[in-house]
């Protein structure tokens, strides 16, 4: 009996520990939850501002031209009062020595509370910008300078006959303004297209753009004054008496073309994405225009976003082991993108991984609350973004509890050095097969966006783990300067828990290889368990018990080659396809059944595309065809004519 126990006590003492080793890695949700805000029944947010004041409570302007006061938003009763109403359009806020600040359509707007009765009683126009009557030309900010003057960008707006073509039509649309308390205003930079995210980050201007004509993908810029940002729209206004840029919109364009060009009816033809072309880089065109500011981190379209917002710091104490790191929100693909920046030989870069997704609508504007915890201020209005809402307004919350995740990725002169939030196992670790590295890059022209080009899979040639196993430094060949470099640690798992990381991929935006010594061979480890003969012999199957190999010689089974006929030519379920819509991105504009940025495939399903036409279509849209959607699809030739094709089979199954 005694021995029996024994035996039983240790059989679930294993069954504990086999259970406890295979149990699933946890999921972002896990450590950071979102709480939706309680609104009153009546006011419609669509979030265009957010300011957390000096006593706790939150101020909020909104897309419909009014400014609420959230008192005791944290708690299960916030109070909204409104403050203000009836301006035009507010796509920010700021507050400064008991007044708020907004930028509306066409001017900057202070508003006081003179009477104290927690309404405001002045509006007063700081300083108004002309408009030309377009529905693009949105206006952003104010961010407070450390001068305490003002940070506000303008939007460009499109062509009538060439609807895809960017224009400055009145001074300042495409620049960032500097503007005094007074109301004097200085050109402060040029050479942006849709910059709704603007923040002043440790005394320092950055902004988030989104991908266009000569934008190819998002990412976040730091912007100095007489800065060139790219998009050449504004260069109309650099002949000015106070502008800090000269560069001039001729000899812009006698450097690159912007493909002006008409059919034989004298219509302007949209310029299209070329495959196989000769193409200009960002990086490249900077030897002709010294002025241009390359982006300190590329966000990966339809992967990292596709409509740039806000960029936010993470203050100490506040999300664990992100401190002192950026989140950058996503109002198409409602999501924040988490970014580490370094700075390398005078420049910013650094890498950007996913950090939350889930949003119920897109995440224009963030504000830390005093708690830690994070509000989020969301609106799809004119742009559509994936989620059920339309608006709305929630909070993030840590649980202070330390994911599994990469901390940090940096330059090194012979690859990267990967920082985890916790030690990682050491058999996985230091196996190449843990770990892929990729390059590619962005065209620069006057094409709505890019696709991903020149991309090459890089060889690791080992890794070294750190004594306390919080690093591994890769070593890498053919390191590309300005490229963007996708590091996957898909096999690492943790020493503790052997979890996953939650976030297994980060995109590192290389603009200068740091100098300095380089790893020897024999510090490296150059275990590689894909080469293994070993470890990946797929075993054969056994023969059936009472037959031999030579009874069963020769012999063929006709009712399984029809089965295995009838699979192959049987539709893929979202389950078999789902791997590819997420690679190739198409999950950040498409869903299953409900329109977000772009169609439902089942809508696609019904306009009976072949499976071949749809091909055509990844990677040459026809936006013309969807005339309800505002945000165009871009090229996708990057897709493979298998990928896509397994794509459309699934997409026609939904008919």
């Amino acid at each position: 009996m005694k021995h029996t126990f024994k035996m039983l006590a240790m059989l679930a003492l294993c069954i504990n520990y086999t259970t406890a080793w295979a149990q699933e890695t946890p999921k972002e949700e896990d450590f950071f939850k979102i709480m939706k805000v309680k609104v009153p029944e009546g006011p419609v947010l669509e979030v265009g501002g957010l300011v957390t004041l000096p006593n706790g409570d939150l101020g909020i302007s909104t897309r419909r031209g009014d400014v609420f006061v959230v008192e005791n938003p944290t708690s299960n009763r916030p109070y909204f009062r409104k403050f203000a109403s009836g301006l035009h359009e507010i796509l920010g806020l700021a507050y400064k020595e008991g007044a708020f600040y907004v930028a509306q359509r066409g001017e900057l707007t202070k508003l006081i509370d003179k009477n104290m009765d927690g309404k405001a009683d002045v509006y007063e126009t700081i300083y108004a910008w002309p408009l030309s009557g377009h529905y693009h030309e949105y206006s952003f900010g104010p961010k407070i300078a450390p001068d305490g003057t003002f940070f506000v960008t303008a939007n460009v707006a499109f062509g009538d006959r060439e609807w895809w073509r960017a224009e400055s039509r009145v001074p300042m649309r495409g620049w960032s303004m500097n503007i005094t308390e007074d109301g004097q205003m200085k050109p402060w930079a040029a050479g942006l297209r849709s910059p709704a995210g603007l923040n002043v980050i440790d005394g320092q201007l950055w902004y988030t753009e989104n991908q266009g004509d000569w934008v190819g993908s998002g990412g976040i810029w730091k912007v100095n004054e007489g800065d060139f940002l790219g998009h050449p729209a504004s260069l109309a206004w650099t002949k000015r008496s106070d502008s800090p840029l000269k560069l001039s919109s001729e000899y812009f364009y006698s450097k690159i073309d912007e493909r002006r060009t008409n059919d034989d009816k004298g219509n302007p033809i949209k310029p299209e994405n070329r495959v196989n072309e000769n193409f200009k880089t960002l990086f490249e065109m900077k030897k002709e225009f010294p002025d241009l500011r390359l982006p300190s981190v590329w966000l990966p379209y339809g992967i990292l976003g596709i409509s740039s917002s806000e960029p936010v710091k993470i203050p100490e104490n506040t999300f664990g082991p992100f401190a002192g790191q950026l989140l950058v929100g996503d109002q198409g693909m409602s999501i924040i993108s988490r970014v580490f920046l370094e700075k390398v030989k005078g420049e910013e870069q650094g890498a950007a991984f996913l950090f939350r997704s889930g949003f119920r609508s897109g995440v224009l504007r963030m504000a830390w609350a005093q708690d830690g915890s994070l509000f989020v201020g969301e609106t799809n209005r004119g742009w559509g973004s994936a989620g059920d809402a339309n608006e709305g307004l929630e909070r993030l919350v840590y649980n202070n509890k330390v994911p599994f995740e990469m901390k940090a990725v940096r330059a090194m002169p012979d690859g990267f050095e990967i920082e985890f939030t916790s030690a990682v196992d050491l058999k996985s670790a230091q196996d190449l097969a843990s770990y892929s590295v990729e390059s590619f890059i962005y065209k620069y022209q006057p094409v709505y966006g890019s696709p991903p080009v020149n991309t090459e899979t890089l060889k690791i040639k080992g890794v070294k783990i750190s004594a306390d196993g919080l690093k591994a430094r890769i070593v890498v060949d053919n390191l590309r300067q300005y490229y963007i470099h996708t590091i996957k640690v898909d096999g690492i798992r943790a020493r503790e828990t052997y979890y996953s990381v939650i976030h297994p991929v980060a995109y590192y935006t290389l603009n200068n290889i740091p100098t300095g010594s380089k790893l020897a061979a024999n510090e490296l480890s150059t275990r590689n368990s894909a080469n293994d003969p070993v470890a990946n012999v797929t075993p054969a199957p056994k023969k059936p018990v009472g037959k031999t190999a030579s009874a069963d010689k020769g012999k063929v089974a006709p009712v399984k080659k029809a089965v295995e006929s009838k699979v192959a030519t049987k539709a893929p379920t979202y389950a078999e396809v789902k791997g590819l819509l997420a690679n190739n991105t198409c999950m950040a504009c498409h869903n299953p059944t409900k329109r977000q940025i772009g169609p439902s495939f089942t809508e696609i399903a019904k306009r009976k595309y072949s499976n071949e036409k749809i091909v055509q279509l990844i990677h040459n849209p026809k936006p013309e065809n969807w005339p309800g959607y505002s945000t165009e699809m871009p090229p996708m030739p990057q897709v493979s004519k298998a990928d896509g094709l397994k794509i459309a089979a699934y997409i026609n199954s939904l008919r």
